[in-house]
């Protein structure tokens, strides 16, 4: 599972940092990302979505000061994964980080999402 976790936190961080050097050079705007897990509570105290932001913050990401972080969790309720990826578009995050199977399916398969990296590699 630590080896999924550092997956994530790799592909994440490639794909956030073209969006980061962008944010350097307008103040004010931080990249987003939006993090859809199937677990609850979804926040950075869960063990996976604990390493994910050490993997951030050894990048030099430090959430509420150069990155924001948005979590959705919905437990299993395949349309609430649907409504949250659609959020995280309404919302303009710049990558989404879901968990696999249903949580990937629902943000695959949104017109306009962001770029998507889910622990099992399948990535938009």
């Amino acid at each position: 599972m630590r080896r999924i976790g550092l997956a994530v936190i790799l592909a994440a961080s490639l794909m956030v940092s073209p969006f980061a050097a962008a944010a350097h050079q307008q103040a004010g705007n931080v990249p987003r990302i939006g993090v859809l897990v199937p677990v609850e509570p979804a926040s950075p105290t869960e063990p996976n979505l604990a390493a994910f932001c050490q993997g951030l913050r050894s990048l030099g990401y430090v959430e509420g000061e150069n990155i924001a972080v948005e979590y959705r969790h919905a437990l299993g309720n395949d349309k609430a994964y649907a409504e949250h990826a659609a959020e995280f578009v309404r919302l303009k995050v710049d990558v989404m980080v879901v968990g696999s199977g249903v949580p990937t399916r629902a943000a695959l398969g949104l017109a306009g999402a962001p770029p998507t990296v889910d622990p099992r590699g399948a990535k938009k």
